[in-house]
């Protein structure tokens, strides 16, 4: 099990109830896959740098999981077929 931060932009006018499930799917590919969730950091609604997908703000959700190094690329293939979701990035914080 290695330790990685999971970052991901969705979409700003998801209802809360929409934006929970969601959170809630992306926690769930994570322990069904055998790894851990350590921390969940919901920054709410920013002002995105450039324009995503015509969208000038997102939602933004920081993870701390422990997880094998095989589960980043089912959980970046999930990730990417989810249309809320503007933008992720999985990076291993281990030195």
């Amino acid at each position: 099990m290695r330790n990685y931060e999971v970052a991901f932009i969705v979409h700003s006018e998801l209802e809360q109830s929409a934006f929970d499930e969601l959170v809630e799917k992306v926690k769930s590919w994570i322990t069904d896959a055998g790894g851990s969730i350590t921390n969940v950091d919901l920054w709410g609604k920013q002002t995105l740098a450039y324009p995503i997908r015509k969208q000038t703000e997102g939602q933004y959700v920081i993870m701390e999981t422990q997880m094998a190094s095989d589960v980043c690329a089912i959980l970046e293939r999930n990730m990417g077929l989810q249309e809320q979701i503007l933008r992720f990035l999985v990076v291993n914080t281990e030195e």
